[in-house]
This record gives C-alpha cells, structure tokens and sequence, in this order.
C-alpha cells in the first residue's frame, strides 16, 4: 500500500463544500477588506515618481581598444565599473543634497489642511515667508506654524499645538496683518501673500512647516534610488515624492550640482597650477631684469657695444652646448621650485602643481595621481572627518606619493646636474680655443648666458600660464543628460489595482484561513468518510440533523429523516437476514450521553412500527430513561424494567405500556430508577424477560447505557442480534471514540457491531446529503403543487 496520501476528487468537493458553507462570513469579510482598501486608498498620501538619466564621462579611459577576453569575461567599461560607483556616492552624498535642499528651499513646505486629511502645495504657495535670522539658524529650525486666512489683509496665527486647525476657534489665534514683521522664538519673520491667481483664499487654513535640512537630507538619501548596470557608464536617477513636480525639480537640481561639484574639482587643481606659475613667474621676472641690468653695466663700463664677427664665428662651435646647458639649468631651476612648493607650509591646498615641463613621464603620472587621491579626500571630508579610516589610508597614500614625488625630483635634479656638469666641461674646453678673444668678451658671455637661460624659463612659463587659462574654460562637466527628470504625475502609491486585489485575497485568505485552520484542528466527526477512516466498523448508514420540533417520524412522513430511517431498517435486515419464529435483537448504544441513541431507538421503533412489523421497545437504559419524553407520553405507567427485576412478583407482561398513536409499538419504560442499576442488569429476569417476548414481537429494540461511561450495556451484550453504535456528529471527540468502540469491535464484546452516524449537517464538512429526499419527491401533495403550475403556465 502507497504510504502517501492521495488527494482524491471527492475530497476537494468535500472542502469546497465546507468553505462554501460558511459563504457568508466569506462574502462579509471579503465586504469589510474590500471597504478598508477603499478608505485606505480615499485618505492615503499619494506618491509621484520622477525619473532621469545621465551617462558619467571617464576622462581617463583609455583611447586603445580592449581585447576579445576583457569584453567576454568583465565587459567593455569593466575598468569603469569602480568609479562609477563612486559617481553614485558622491550623486547622493548628504553635501549635495544638501544643496539642492537649500537651493529649493525644500525646508519650508505650506500645506492646506482639509476635513481629513492635508494637501502640500508646492508651486506658487498662497503665501511666502521671509526671516531675519540667518539661514544657518533657518536651515536647524524644526517647528510648524498655523495660520487662518481672515481676509486679503489679515491673518490668524496660532500656537504649534499639533491639532488640526478645524478644531480651532478664531479667538484662539493672534491678529496679524500680511507684511507686518512678526516676533518669534528663532527671530523675527515677514509674511507676505501671493497675488494674482495663486492669492489665499479667505478662510483657509494653512500649516507652514519648517524642517531641519539635517533630517531632510537623511530622508532623501533613502529615496533617490540610483540604478545602473555592470560594465556602463549610464546611471538612472528614481525618486518617489508626494509631488510629481519636486521630484522633477529635486533630480535636474541634483544633476547640476553634481556637475558644478566636478567642475570646482578640476578648477582646484588649475588654479593650484596657476597660482604656482605666477608666483614662479613674478621670481623670474625680477631675477632676469638683474641679469639684463648687469649686462648693460658691463657693456657701458667695457664698451662692447658691438661684437666681432670673427668672435661670433668662433663661438658658433657652442652654441648647441650652451642651449643644453640652458635647458638643463631651467629643468634644475623648475626642480628647485617644485621642492620648495612640496615643502612649503602655507599652501591653502594639498594640490600641487601638475605639468609644469620637468620633462619626466613617471613624475607627471605620480603628480596627477596625487592630485586625484588629494580631490577624492576632499570628496570625503564634506560628509566625513579625518577619523574616518578612508580619509586615513587616503592620507597615507598621499604620503607616500608625495615623499615619492619628492624622492624622483632629487634624482632627477642629481641626474641634471651630472649633465649640466659634463656640458660645462665640453663648453669650457670650447672656450679654451677662444682664449684668444678677449676677456671682457668672455665676461659678457657669461652674463649673456646667464641672460638666455633666465629669459627662456621666463618665456616658458608665461606659455604654461596661458595653457592652464585655456584649460580653466575648457572644462566640461562629468554628467552628460541623456533624458532630463520627468514625471507622467500618476500616482504610483498606493496602487489602486495592487491595494484592491490584495485586500480581496485579505478579506478571503482570514476566514478561508481560519476555517481551514479550525478543520485542521477539529478532531470531531461530521461525515461517513471521517468515521470510516476513523474505524474499520462496518457502517449501517447515518441520520440527518433536523430540528427539535421535529424530532419523531410520522407515519405518512416524506422528510430526509423519515427516509434515513427507512434505509436503516432495510440494512438492518440485510445484515440480520431471515430470522424466522423470533425476533430480531437490536440494540442501540454510544460512546457518552447526549449522542442520539434513544433519538434512534424510539425513532427506528416507529419507522418499523409503521411498516405493520410489530415492535418492543426497552428502555435498559435505567440510569437516564429518555424514551418516554421522546414519544410525548405525558401519563407515564407505574411499573418499568427496574421494577420488573426487582420485585419478582411482576410478570413481563406486567411492565408493558402501549403506545396509542403507534398501533404496532409497545414499550418497557426503563420504571424507577434503583441505586444499584448495575446489578439489577445482571440478574437472570433479564434473560427471563427477553426470552418471553422473543417470539411475540418481529423486533425488539434496547434502548442503552452509554459504552464509555458505565458497564451496563455490556452485561447484557449478549442476549442481542446487533449493535448500533450511535456517533454524534460534531459532537464525539475521534480520539475518545478510537479508544472506546475500537477495542469493543476487535475484541467482539459487541455482537454484530455496526456505527451509525447522527446528526450530520448539510454542507457541514463537505456533506450533500448522501440521496436524502428520495421519499420526498414521490409526496403526492408535492407532485400535485408542480402539476398545478405546470397547467398553469
């Protein structure tokens, strides 16, 4: 046998039906869910979402195209992918939004209190405010004022209170007139209305809320959401406002200060660059008008005015070892300069100044590189300190960098001055084939070097000036704005669809749920498959619940009930079969009181006695006699079966009582309750009794004790044909009835045991009925209802 549980089609009919029984707590609670998500939805703040696009420039992307394996492994920007994350932070690092915040004015909001709930009116508010107080004390204010429009004049202001200004009364307020200068904690404020169109209107009340920029900034970060794929320099901007409108102004604000943000970054390292140039420039210049002037002098004073031509044939020879040696004295002369800028303490940034011609490739990359992690600390301090451990391993990378830095320009100034020192040699021996020339020649020679060196650096540096001017306003910003912010002013939250559905699955998911979870829970018995699962008894058939009016059959009866005893007779005796000169024992027992036992017993005693079979109907149940209330017997006889057994003076016939309306039904009423009903049932008129009447009636029926609480029924178990076994409907615990009725029937104690089950409900659990109405549809008086209707029509 399959040790997993096959759902079967019966059973899912059988929950559907137990669901749709109780299809009015279904329908009230999918009514009230449904109710909720519609006053949710009236009432709710609604949310506008705004979106944009920009694509981040990588100025230092290299131009060379990237090989087969970095485009399949990682992606064509996937050296890009580190920066672009770092774009993002710095897009929604808190000293930009700040900025938009304080640009916009986003602290100060007027809002139009309603009924029940309050509208922000963000473009053109009726009214505008202007303060005293500095905006360092504005952008840390936290309060809410209220205001009632009293006329195009005046207005109302009341204290912050937190109530609606609905509740208010006018006398609660403070006259004030519109421009008038107002008085308050933070300073003094002027109130001014809007003109034209967008003016207050008399009699509305406002709530001007004024926020800290602090806790606005914190409440934006957490809802710009940046989006962007791996290995692409496009990023997607979203924000979710309660106003479409600022929520475009927000992300266009957000990008121009992004932009504004670069471009001050690259302007720090030109103005670096330039103000080292002119401080280096104004140096030169003064040096070279000394040179200039110590030329003259000699010239006045020795009287070389004009040079010989044979001399200047001579010095052509060095004339290309002198430019070398000019060139090296100003690479020295630029080394010098950039030391003393390294070492210099009163520099107002850490940015040093990059391609100034030193003339070596590995010292410009180190400069740039160095101004890049100096610009990304800085980055960092607007929202950080110098505690943070990113500031402190930038700091010591530009440490590093810069003792490199330090370290390559005193080898290279080493490495110059080597050369310079060669050249000076080769030019003096040069010189030594002059000696012929005279000395003042050679004595201005020497200033005149010094003259060209000076003027070249000089020139130098008025061209590097001009290159960084050129570059300062040729800076383009980071951001390029694919698709500007924009909005299609549709609320995205909530969402009518989504709060509609959900509330409907809400409303149907609680009571479905629960019912499920009370039928999982329920280990009471409310259908023929629960009992034959339950227990391999065979099953006689079962009794459906009807009211307490109804509780007997009649003889001309066409009820479901009437019919459910019919059934019961005919498979009672289909499995008693023929029992000839005698008559058939059966008795009716339950697990506990109250199940429906003598409700059967004096139920299928009539049912048979309307049949013209003649019936016995004992009451053994003498502890809780119940017969004689069930069929109305109002002047209840004397004697009963206690009576009988204990005073043998009594003959069988002596106890019983007819029944006057059933003509085939007699009775034995269970008679006074003794005190010892156990051993009553024990004695031998019991026997006697049964004995006496076994041949003069078709049936005889016994009413009972209940199995699973006294021992009564099963000392006299053995003088029946068969046990009905009576199981209550919703009523029997199935752990109580396992441990009662299934050792009874394995153990055989029981004749012929079988399980009837009573008081089943329609729909209950899954049952239809099992073919109850039968009967009902052959009533004549039923039949004759539809004839008449059907000539009718």
């Amino acid at each position: 046998m399959d040790s997993k549980h096959t759902i079967k089609p019966n059973e899912i009919r059988q929950t559907i039906d137990t669901f749709l029984s109780h299809w009015k707590i279904i329908l009230m609670s999918i009514f009230i869910a449904l109710f909720l998500g519609y006053t949710y939805i009236r009432y709710a703040t609604f949310e506008y979402k705004a979106s944009a696009t920009i694509k981040i420039r990588d100025e230092k992307q290299s131009k060379k195209l990237p090989s087969i394996e970095e485009m399949t492994s990682e992606g064509l920007f996937s050296d890009g992918t580190n920066k672009i994350k770092d774009e993002i932070e710095i897009i929604k690092s808190k000293t930009l939004i700040s900025n938009v915040i304080k640009d916009l004015n986003l602290n100060i909001r007027c809002f139009e209190e309603g009924s029940i709930k309050e509208r922000e009116i963000y473009q053109n508010p009726p009214v505008k405010l202007s303060f005293f107080a500095s905006d360092s004390v504005i952008y840390n204010l936290d309060t809410t004022l209220y205001i009632k429009i009293k006329s195009p004049t005046e207005f109302l202001s009341f204290k912050n209170e937190g109530k609606s200004l609905v509740a208010r009364d006018n006398k609660d307020g403070k006259l004030h007139s519109f421009g008038s200068r107002i008085k308050t904690g933070f300073g003094d404020m002027v109130l001014t209305p809007n003109s034209g169109k967008y003016s207050p209107v008399v009699g509305s009340n406002l709530k001007i809320s004024i926020s800290k920029v602090s806790d606005l900034v914190d409440a934006y970060q957490a809802k710009i959401n940046v989006i962007t794929e791996t290995g692409s320099s496009v990023i997607k901007l979203d924000l979710k406002d309660t106003n479409s409108q600022k929520a475009v102004d927000i992300l266009n604000e957000l990008v121009n200060e992004y932009n504004n943000d670069v471009l001050l970054e690259k302007e720090a390292v030109v103005k670096a660059t330039s103000e080292f140039i002119d401080k280096r420039l104004a140096q030169v210049s003064e040096e070279l008008r000394k040179v200039d002037y110590s030329a003259e002098d000699i010239q006045i004073k020795q009287g070389l005015t004009a040079l010989d031509s044979r001399a200047d044939l001579n010095l052509q020879t060095g004339q290309q070892i002198q430019s070398q040696i000019a060139n090296e004295s100003r690479n020295i002369q630029l080394i010098d300069y950039l030391q003393e800028e390294i070492n210099s303490t009163d520099r107002s940034s850490d940015m040093l100044p990059a391609d100034i011609g030193i003339g070596d490739s590995n010292t410009a990359q180190v400069l740039k590189s160095h101004n890049e992690l100096v610009a990304q600390r800085d980055k960092l301090l607007k929202n950080s300190s110098n505690q943070n451990p990113v500031v402190i391993q930038l700091n010591n990378q530009i440490s590093a960098l810069k003792l490199n830095i330090q370290n390559s320009l005193k080898n290279i100034k080493s490495s110059s001055e080597l050369t310079l020192s060669s050249l000076n040699r080769e030019n003096s021996r040069i010189q030594g084939r002059l000696s012929s020339n005279p000395t003042k020649q050679r004595q201005f020679r020497d200033i005149k070097r010094q003259q060209d060196i000076k003027e070249s650096l000089y020139l130098y540096l008025l061209e590097k000036r001009e290159e960084s001017a050129i570059k300062l306003g040729m800076d383009s910003p980071s951001a390029k704005i694919i698709d500007r912010a924009s909005s299609s002013h549709r609320p995205v939250s909530p969402n009518k669809g989504i709060i509609f559905i959900a509330s409907f699955i809400f409303g149907i998911g609680i009571p479905v749920g629960l019912i499920y979870l009370s039928n999982l829970i329920n280990t009471k018995l409310y259908r023929k498959d629960d009992l034959v699962e339950l227990l391999d008894i065979p099953y006689l058939g079962d009794v459906p619940k009807t009211s307490k009016k109804n509780k007997l059959v009649k003889k001309v009866d066409y009820t479901p009930k009437a019919e459910a005893f019919r059934i019961l007779k005919s498979n009672i005796d289909f499995m008693l079969g023929d029992v000839k000169g005698r008559a058939k024992k059966i008795f009716i027992t339950s697990t506990v009181p109250q199940e429906g036992k003598s409700h059967t017993s004096t139920n299928l005693a009539s049912s048979i006695a309307f049949s013209g079979k003649s019936v016995l109907l004992i009451e053994t149940d003498i502890r809780v006699p119940k017969i004689l209330e069930y069929l109305n017997i109002i002047d209840q006889p004397n004697k009963g079966l206690s009576d009988y057994i204990a005073d043998t003076a009594l003959k069988p016939k002596d106890v019983i009582f007819k029944h006057k309306e059933i003509e085939n039904l007699d009775i034995i009423p269970s008679g006074t309750i003794p005190p010892n009903p156990s051993e009553l049932l024990m004695s031998e008129r019991m026997d006697e009794l049964f004995n006496y009447f076994e041949d003069k009636y078709d049936y005889i029926i016994a009413d009972t004790s209940a199995v699973g609480i006294v021992s009564d029924t099963l000392l006299i178990s053995h003088l029946a044909d068969m046990f009905i076994y009576v199981v209550s409907a919703g009523k029997i615990d199935s752990r109580l009835l396992q441990h009662v009725a299934k050792p009874l029937y394995a153990e055989k104690r029981l004749p012929k045991m079988t399980m009837l089950l009573n008081g089943v409900q329609q729909g209950k659990k899954g049952y239809g009925g099992y073919g109850y109405g039968y009967g009902y549809g052959n009533n004549p008086n039923r039949k004759k209802k539809w004839y008449e209707f059907y000539k009718k029509a």
